[in-house]
């Protein structure tokens, strides 16, 4: 007994002397954390390091970026807990399934550092927090998971240390006018299509987010932090959040939020740190590194040091403090401790709250029917619930009623078995009534981001929202494969146009030589009626011997119903000779980059065109842009952005020129007011009404009333001109997001094809009463003609983040069938 007894002694003490001989992250990397930025592939080394050290920690890789640098998580727990990880997760998620489900005993908290790659105190943070959790707070991880994300956005961080590292000073410069604080466009803030991560989480749209909640969906945490930074004079910010609170949000969530914040303050206050709570950082859009997880029924928080990427490895601030990296990153570990000891302190507490959380008896809407009109448009919107594991029934035919999207009224339906129904009864039903909801209900207007988000709204569907439960079935996921056949003798092969599949489709076409032509009018062939918009191929155009054999694959490919003819004469309409039925040359296009575009529209412009139309373009950048050549080109496009240096009178002249020469100027959001009031252009503006005494407002009166000149994120109900090409593939009723109250007149020359009409209001989200009264009779998409060509002002973003995506045919319309035949 004896003998084993000093064995056991031995083999613990081993273990413990094994457990702290782990490197720290200064004596691994060889300098001190804060001295420098470390590179993201040093942060990987650091983390695999340890989890090759210590057993009780396991490193997964969950998926790569855009620029191929690996993305991972590490779990860190007790040698028991680890162990036993796989046991502990489903426990975990059989609690969010079952509510009968024995409810764990073990707290799951996920730290998820640099989201925004030039916050990047926080991945420095990330191995201090790991190393200080694995030497000295060991007991917190009896009962606790810690999972750390070190790096969301890598290709965002990377970007900014390196430039970082070629431009400091040595020592590095305090001065807030040194280059070591001033990045240049686009930053590093974005991923590499410049999208901003912390607000795609519900919407998926880029690689880091569709991996990262597959492995978050795995896990369903308790806890989840996000850490950021901010400006560099701001105090750190940790919970709890400002209002807005969604109100799906449970009153136990709130309240520990509370709990946790004091127990940050605790330490800060130990320090002499300065902090605040409770203002700016709300919880209401559901796309957030907090919401997301909070919707989901974690303890969902930001934490905001400042820095940002003015900061470098030190600056002076506005009060004479100078703000060092490492500073920055102690702090960072400081809340990140905090968390994980608050957690481990209410384990059980957390896992029943969290366990109550999926009871969803008292949601709003029992269930949502989405009619299925376009099946292309069904299965967009299936792919994104199956990201989220959300699922999915048919409709049993009949009668619904519940409230119309479409007319923003109770009404009734009649279902059919091809609609898609929507229940909140499953683990994620306050997410679905969250991103289904007509409008979330909005307790303070100064909220940090968009107000309205409704998927029916920006999906393009009409839509029932329920507060029964409808009649469905299990729903039966057919894959349709076309049945088309070649027919060599078929003088015409005809393609419909509703969707950005049939965009896609149109730029496979293109690129593989095959000569399309679109219909301005509707024709009926064969017995068949097809609309405006509709492609033709003729044969007549396409000579190559093996062209029909081409078509009929990548028609297949791309999964379209090809329907043929064997005569160009239409039972009723446009013959395929007429005018009206026009060719689509192969468009080159440009797309404006650099200083004074917006990074985030240009991202979502390159982005859309490369993922989603796979169609190439050419970045021109600003510096260069007033010398290029644009004769070279078919569409130029203007992201949003602020050109006043760069759109002078003389580059005004060339673009006017490029397009009366037959070529295609499209201008989204704010690069509209290069042209709007100018001579030569038909764009104008709506102006706010003056406002009269403003300055005798009480100074804590003026932020608040500043917001009825504002739109933040509302949604509107707009009519199209679906005769125009520009609205071809659209129903005359598109509901758009107005991201500013910036608005402009109706055009006195050329074409609105998309307008708010006397009766124009918000059907969803804030729009403040002033900037409300401009957005009647106003323009949404113009095309004011020159020549052969034509400009397009699009006045709201068709492309926003990527979600809005019942905008995404407009671009495609203005690229591929506005002036397409013209020979420049």
């Amino acid at each position: 007994m004896k003998i084993k007894a000093f064995f056991f002694l031995f083999l613990i003490s081993s273990i413990s002397v094994f457990a702290q001989s782990v490197k720290s992250p200064a004596e691994y990397l060889g300098y001190e954390i804060g001295s420098r930025f470390t590179r993201h592939h040093q942060v990987v080394d650091y983390f695999k390091y340890v989890s090759n050290t210590l057993s009780n920690v396991k490193l997964e890789k969950y998926g790569e970026t855009n620029e191929h640098r690996e993305l991972y998580v590490t779990y860190i727990s007790s040698q028991e807990n680890i162990n036993n990880l796989e046991t502990i997760r489903k426990q975990n998620l059989s609690q969010t399934k079952n509510s009968n489900a024995s409810s764990s005993d073990k707290a799951i908290v996920w730290l998820s550092y640099n989201v925004h790659g030039n916050e990047a105190s926080s991945t420095e943070a990330s191995m201090l927090t790991l190393f200080d959790l694995v030497t000295n707070k060991k007991e917190w991880l009896e009962n606790t998971v810690v999972i750390i994300d070190p790096c969301i956005n890598p290709d965002g961080r990377d970007r900014y240390v390196n430039w970082y590292n070629q431009v400091k000073s040595t020592p590095f410069d305090i001065g807030q006018d040194a280059k070591e604080h001033h990045e240049p466009w686009p930053g590093g803030r974005p991923n590499h299509y410049l999208f901003d991560l912390n607000r795609d989480w519900a919407w998926a749209t880029q690689v880091e987010s569709q991996q990262r909640v597959k492995i978050y969906n795995k896990w369903m945490p308790h806890i989840h932090v996000d850490f950021h930074e901010q400006g560099i004079n701001n105090p750190y910010y940790f919970a709890p959040a400002a209002e807005p609170f969604h109100e799906i949000i449970t009153d136990w969530q709130r309240d520990f939020q509370t709990q946790i914040g004091k127990n940050h303050a605790k330490y800060f206050d130990k320090e002499g740190w300065l902090y605040f709570t409770k203002e700016s950082f709300d919880l209401l859009y559901p796309s957030y590194g907090d919401t997301y997880p909070t919707f989901m029924g974690a303890i969902g928080m930001t934490y905001e040091q400042a820095g940002h990427g003015r900061a470098g490895l030190g600056i002076e601030t506005d009060e004479g403090e100078v703000l060092t990296l490492k500073d920055r990153a102690i702090h960072h570990k400081t809340t990140g401790l905090s968390t994980v000891e608050i957690a481990s302190k209410n384990a059980e507490k957390l896992n029943i709250e969290f366990k109550k959380y999926f009871n969803n008896d008292n949601v709003k809407y029992k269930s949502f029917l989405i009619k299925n009109e376009n099946q292309d448009k069904i299965n967009r919107l299936k792919l994104l619930l199956d990201k989220h594991e959300i699922s999915y029934e048919t409709a049993k035919g009949g009668t619904v009623k519940g409230y119309d999207f479409s007319t923003q009224k109770e009404a009734k339906f009649n279902a059919s078995n091809n609609d898609l129904v929507i229940h909140t009864d499953q683990p994620k039903g306050k997410m679905v009534n969250v991103l289904f909801e007509p409008s979330a209900k909005l307790v303070d207007s100064l909220t940090y981001d968009i107000t309205a988000w409704s998927l029916p709204y920006a999906h393009g569907f009409n839509a029932i929202a329920s507060k029964s439960k409808l009649a469905s079935n299990t729903y039966n996921d057919k894959d349709f494969t076309p049945n088309n056949t070649i027919d060599k003798n078929a003088y015409a092969f005809i393609f419909k146009w509703n969707s950005l599949n049939d965009a896609t489709f149109l730029a496979d076409l293109l690129q593989h030589n095959i000569i399309p032509r679109f219909s301005e009018k509707p024709f009926t062939t064969s017995g068949k009626s097809f609309e405006r918009g509709t492609i033709i191929v003729l044969k007549n155009d396409n000579r190559n011997s093996n062209f029909a054999d081409n078509l009929i694959n990548i028609a297949n490919k791309h999964k379209r119903q090809v329907t043929t003819t064997s005569t160009g004469f239409s039972d009723a309409g446009v013959d395929f000779g007429s005018y009206s039925v026009k060719p689509i040359n192969k468009q080159k296009v440009a797309l404006l980059s650099g200083e004074g575009t917006s990074s985030l529209s240009f991202g979502e412009i390159w982005h859309f065109f490369e993922t989603e139309l796979k169609y190439p373009l050419v970045i021109i950048d600003s510096d260069y842009f007033g010398r290029t050549d644009f004769s070279n080109y078919d569409v130029i496009i203007l992201p949003n952005g602020y050109y006043n240096s760069i759109l002078n009178k003389s580059t005004l002249d060339k673009l006017t020129s490029f397009a009366r020469s037959g070529g295609t100027v499209i201008a989204i959001g704010s690069a509209l007011n290069s042209f709007a009031d100018k001579k030569g252009f038909s764009l104008t503006r709506k102006k706010l009404e003056d406002k009269k005494d403003n300055n005798l407002l009480p100074y804590a009166a003026q932020e608040r009333n500043n917001v009825e000149n504002l739109i933040t994120g509302a949604i509107f109900k707009s009519t199209i001109d679906t005769t125009h090409p520009l609205g071809f593939g659209y129903k005359s009723d598109y509901f758009s997001l107005k991201l500013s109250g910036s608005t402009f007149n109706y055009l006195n020359s050329g074409v609105n094809v998309g307008y708010f009409d006397k009766n124009a209001t918000n059907v969803s989200g804030f729009a403040g009463k002033t900037a409300l009264k401009n957005v009647p009779e106003s323009l949404l998409f113009g095309v004011d003609e020159k020549g052969r060509g034509s400009f397009v002002y699009m006045v709201d973003n068709p492309l926003f983040r990527s979600f809005w995506d019942n905008g995404k045919l407009f671009l495609a319309n203005a690229v591929f069938l506005l002036n397409s035949d013209q020979l420049k």
